[in-house]
């Protein structure tokens, strides 16, 4: 298991319905990705479509941060196995409410799952909705995990910073001056055009002669 520590200021971004944003250590939901704790990105483009991905919204809003990572731990899941993210995003999120998912994912995580306590940050894959369409056939066993990484790649997922513990709160702060508001009926629709585009290719990808089904979600236990 790799770990960053580095001594370099990053530039994040916030996607949110809202204009004030108070990020605080303890709070968020904890079925989220990575679980509680508070995310960002570094891609601006990907902030403005998550800030308006609610549908009713008139508005948006992107917040700038900046996040000292001298003397942080940084769990970053792109050095580690597809497996591992996976188990990550199992122990907070249900990608079916099946029995049979039920006691594999328990198996599945045991396994698979990295223990993140004790990292400041989290870093990797953001699961949007299209991920949740390859999530259901994997653990429904019609997806080879030999081309998953690829097939998830096809969701432009977009990489994702959470924020975990007290210090890493003391290492952020935010560019109030650089704040931005976002149009909905314009990035609204870039996220549900990512969303469709995403779905079809990997329908295509997964109706392919090269899934061969042979090594699945229930033979990895």
């Amino acid at each position: 298991m790799k770990s960053e520590n580095t001594s370099s200021i990053v530039t994040l971004f916030h996607g949110s319905q809202n204009e004030i944003v108070s990020p605080s250590f303890g709070f968020g939901n904890d079925k989220r990705d990575f679980g509680k704790g508070f995310y960002l990105t570094a891609d601006s483009e990907l902030a403005k479509e998550w800030a308006v991905c609610r549908p009713g919204d008139r508005f948006g809003w992107v917040h700038k941060y900046y996040l000292q990572t001298s003397g942080l731990k940084i769990m970053d899941f792109g050095n580690e196995s597809i497996l591992s993210w996976l188990a990550e995003l199992m122990t907070h999120r249900n990608a079916a409410d099946s029995k049979r998912y039920q006691m594999l994912s328990k198996k599945f995580i045991d396994k698979y799952a990295i223990q993140t306590d004790g990292f400041d940050v989290v870093k990797g894959w953001r699961a949007n909705a299209s991920y949740f369409y390859i999530a259901k056939a994997f653990v429904r066993d019609e997806v080879d995990v030999d081309f998953l990484e690829e097939l998830l790649s096809l969701g432009e997922l977009g990489i994702q910073f959470c924020l975990k513990s007290e210090k890493a709160f003391q290492h952020l702060s935010e560019d109030m001056e650089n704040m931005e508001k976002v149009d909905f009926l314009q990035y609204n629709d870039k996220y549900n055009q990512r969303d469709i585009s995403a779905r079809e290719r990997m329908r295509v990808l997964i109706d392919s002669d090269r899934n061969k089904v042979t090594n699945v979600f229930s033979t990895l236990i």
